[in-house]
């Protein structure tokens, strides 16, 4: 863990000098707090008056969701829903678009070489480095839906769509899919980055991993699922599985000697 930490520190001092990663970290969460509280805020204000929004403008299945709520109150909760399934895209953009650039990056620096001559492991330096990405992007998210639940209950609006915007579908969703996501993320960016010569190819390809994310999100709208405890539970055992598939491919494909020869 001492080498990890150390690897994990040297990440941090090297890729946030990189505006990009930094434009995407400070930004890229205040856009998606803002966006679900700016639409609490019209529609609370309006009195509930959704414009003409009534059950039948909602996909059927999402009326399994809106128990004890009224048509005004269900309707606000669905709106406000589909942004909520976008706090689970900033643990996949911000690892990936720190991961992509932490071993491309390094040949632009001349960096990597010192590196790979050290005795620290492969595990240990691919685990550093997804580590240095991970937990920036989930910490972020984590302060952002904390952020987003404190203006949620200083804008006045539905009790009982408060209530909702905390139960278990969304506190797992954001707390233990969020985790999981990162590292799926940081595992493709980190072999997409191992394999790469240039840091805007590496970033431009390893953001292809949020393109199922946003099939579940276009899905929902649709109507043709439903997100619910039961999926995000599936969701979550199918995760760990292709994490750790994802994490044991990652450090195959990185092989020192190829990389080195490669890119001397």
């Amino acid at each position: 863990m001492d080498k990890i930490w150390v690897i994990m520190r040297k990440e941090w001092s090297e890729v946030f000098k990189n505006r990009f990663v930094l434009f995407t970290v400070a930004f890229l969460p205040l856009i998606l707090v803002a966006l679900p509280l700016i639409m609490l805020y019209f529609t609370g204000s309006s009195g509930g008056d959704l414009s003409g929004l009534s059950g039948t403008d909602m996909p059927t299945r999402f009326a399994e969701l809106c128990g004890g709520m009224t048509e005004s109150e269900c309707g606000q909760y669905f709106l406000v829903s589909q942004f909520m399934l976008l706090f689970m895209l900033m643990p996949l953009a911000i690892p990936v678009t720190i991961a992509s650039y932490s071993i491309v990056g390094e040949k632009t620096t001349h960096t990597l070489e010192p590196v790979l001559a050290t005795p620290v492991t492969t595990l240990e330096l691919l685990a550093g480095k997804a580590l240095a990405a991970a937990v920036p992007g989930v910490t972020v998210t984590w302060i952002g839906f904390v952020i987003f639940e404190v203006g949620a209950h200083l804008i006045a609006t539905s009790p009982v769509v408060l209530a909702r915007l905390t139960e278990p579908l969304w506190l797992l969703a954001i707390f233990l899919i969020g985790p999981l996501l990162a590292i799926a993320s940081v595992s493709v960016a980190v072999m997409v980055s191992s394999r790469a010569h240039d840091p805007r190819v590496a970033e431009q390809l390893s953001m292809l991993v949020i393109l199922p994310l946003l099939a579940v999100f276009f899905g929902q709208i649709a109507g043709l699922f439903l997100i619910n405890e039961k999926l995000i539970m599936w969701m979550a055992v199918a995760l760990v599985i292709i994490d750790a598939g994802l994490f044991a491919f990652a450090i195959q494909l990185f092989q020192r000697e190829t990389i080195l020869t490669r890119w001397k």
